[in-house]
């Protein structure tokens, strides 16, 4: 899932790098970069905190209710695990400790910034951020291919394949000689990430029916909001005391343990029946968002005009184009476009984007604000930063009581996401800090009460053997929406120039991108009611592989 990366140790006219988390929470969350005036030595560290905790918001969308055909889908395949009422504590542990991991990767990098700067591999300032992004990239960029792969080929063989590249990427870049080898170790534990986050998820969804799913679906979010912490802490501790090489080292034996443990406790699920490769629509796909996120993360450095970010992005939306092309003449494509032909769908991954998009473009300007202008500390501003924390995680719990409601909850979260970003864009160095950690919490409960909701969504949409790939169409929304909501920001305060950069441009950024918000909410909410309506009427859900046969094919093997 993304946390916004630091320019620590860096020229003070120098980028500030945001990774999504991931994931996932990384996730995650997302890739973005924009030039800040104002950025101080460990100016986002705790930034990284709050992204994180972000990224366990998302999960708790968890694919809480791909409804009961999941577990006729699950049952119909030899030899995988049914749904059970009551999912075993052990692999609820272990599912969770993959994602805290792999989360933890995304906050730690941003606080060994400065390490890294005075290393003897003698890194530039576009190394470093390559460095931090190189995750985000390769972590985002393969988030759907990764589901659908994991869909098709075994959940738990795409879990185990995570964690060894996991492993093998942290191993390359606590071994390097030299720049290229430590961002390529990056983007190779990024692709690892992608694949373990889908599948944490899409075996969750599989292993629990849906009134014991949220519940589960819970932990795995706060595992996501710990791995933040966690990154967070042991990235300063090793950056205070030891080599940057050990943040890297100790990932090496940390994934075997869970990979371990993975064979042991966890079980196969049902794959879909269709398990026939699509490398052409993976490649295009992923190439499509790559350029699309590199668009977005080099847009407020280069300018938005600029010949390389208008290639980017054109390149893009070609590469997706062909894409679609692509998977509506192949008879076994990586997804289905015309899934998106729903309105619900379409309505919750603008959502999913949406409140990430506030989200980030908060987390960007948070940790800046409360140590270049309030004059905090940074142990202090990630101890002031837990008001945003605290929605997430409670707030779930409460929105789990109107599962059938998801238009009024979607809406008044996002709607509670908007208004605290108005509220927030009020600060200034006089504001009391109680003050502005109420409207923290607003952010923060407005978050925990819609991510879920638009989660279920997201997956719901798609027949139940495919929950993999729609857990990474969703997170791929809040990714792509965690990188705007950067971008926007950083642009916004690159306007305002000078000694009051921050506390100058910090306001009007927060309302460009509150209203914004807002105006998304609309459209969201839009959506859900033209969907819902339609559904009332047929009695059924819409859109392809949502039918009474949707799960027909969905177990013909155990992976």
């Amino acid at each position: 899932m993304p946390s916004p990366a630091r320019n620590s140790g860096l020229p003070a006219d120098s980028r500030t790098r945001n990774s999504p988390a991931a994931t996932p929470g990384a996730s995650h969350g997302s890739a973005a970069a924009a030039r800040a005036p104002g950025d101080g030595p460990g100016g986002g560290g705790a930034g990284s905190t709050a992204g994180s905790a972000a990224g366990g918001a998302t999960g708790s969308a968890a694919e809480g209710a791909t409804g009961s055909a999941t577990g006729s889908a699950t049952g119909g395949a030899t030899g995988a695990a049914a749904p059970t009422s009551a999912l075993k504590r052990a692999t609820l542990l272990t599912l969770c400790a993959c994602v805290l991991v792999a989360q933890s990767m995304v906050a730690a990098i941003n606080l060994l910034i400065p390490q890294l700067g005075s290393s003897s591999l003698h890194l530039t300032h576009s190394d470093i951020l390559w460095t931090v992004d190189a995750y985000v990239i390769a972590f985002a960029g393969l988030l759907i291919p990764a589901g659908a792969l994991g869909d098709r080929h075994g959940r738990k063989g795409a879990l185990l394949a995570g964690l060894a590249l996991f492993a093998a990427g942290a191993a390359t870049s606590a071994l390097a000689t030299g720049p290229a080898l430590l961002i390529a170790g990056r983007g190779l534990s990024g692709a690892g990430a992608a694949l373990i986050t889908p599948a944490t998820l899409s075996i969750l969804v599989h292993l629990t029916t849906p009134e014991h799913r949220a519940r589960a679906l819970a932990s795995w979010t706060l595992a996501i909001g710990l791995g933040g912490l966690a990154g967070n802490l042991g990235g300063g501790l090793i950056g205070q005391y030891l080599s940057w090489r050990a943040l890297f080292a100790v990932m090496v034996p940390l994934a075997a343990v869970l990979a371990a443990a993975v064979a042991l406790a966890v079980p196969r699920t049902a794959r879909a029946a269709r398990g026939n490769p699509d490398p052409l629509g993976t490649v295009l796909l992923t190439a499509g968002l790559v350029a699309v996120l590199f668009g977005i993360i080099e847009g407020p450095a280069y300018g938005w005009g600029s010949a390389r970010i208008v290639a980017a992005f054109a390149a893009g939306a070609l590469l997706v184009a062909l894409f679609a092309r692509h998977a509506l003449r192949s008879p076994a494509p990586l997804f289905d476009p015309r899934v998106f032909a729903r309105p619900r769908l379409r309505a919750a991954t603008l959502g999913t984007a949406t409140g990430f998009f506030g989200l980030f473009a908060l987390f960007y300007v948070n940790s800046q604000y409360l140590q270049d202008v309030k004059g905090y500390g940074a142990a202090l501003t990630g101890v002031a930063i837990v008001p945003l924390t605290v929605g997430m995680a409670l707030v779930p719990k409460l929105a789990a009581r109107w599962p059938d409601r998801p238009r009024p909850v979607i809406g008044g979260g996002l709607a509670l996401i908007g208004l605290g970003l108005l509220g927030a864009s009020t600060a200034d160095a006089g504001t009391p800090y109680p003050l502005y950690a109420c409207w923290l919490l607003v952010i923060s409960a407005g978050t925990g009460l819609s991510m879920p909701a638009l989660t279920v969504g997201v997956v719901t949409s798609l027949p139940p053997h495919q929950a993999g790939l729609g857990s990474g169409l969703g997170t791929s929304a809040r990714e792509l929406g965690a990188a705007l909501g950067v971008a926007v920001t950083g642009t916004v305060l690159s306007a305002h120039r000078g000694a009051h950069a921050l506390s100058d441009g910090m306001a009007p950024a927060l309302r460009i991108v509150a209203l914004l918000v807002l105006a998304a909410t609309a459209a969201v909410v839009a959506g859900y009611g033209r969907d819902g309506g339609r559904e009332r009427r047929t009695g059924r859900r819409t859109g392809p592989g949502a039918g009474p046969g949707a799960g027909r094919d969905a177990g013909r093997g155990a992976a």
